[in-house]
């Protein structure tokens, strides 16, 4: 299995914690957090654009916690 090749958001300056992402087989996409980098994460490009998508458009910013 080759390395896997993260690249960090280009807004991530000198925090430590930042999230990563590198391209995984077919159409996924993997996504971790600097912190944690052994927790891994996979979606679609499709699932993710729409999640990245919705966020911008602000729905998300008022979700109710436990």
């Amino acid at each position: 299995m080759d390395p896997v090749s993260w690249r960090q958001s280009s807004y991530c300056q000198e925090s430590a914690s930042c999230v990563n992402v590198a391209a995984g087989e077919r159409d996924s996409i993997m996504l971790r957090e600097s912190e944690h980098p052994e927790v891994v994460l996979s979606t679609t490009r499709a699932r993710l654009r729409t999640f990245i998508c919705a966020a911008k458009a602000g729905r998300f910013d008022h979700v109710a916690g436990p």
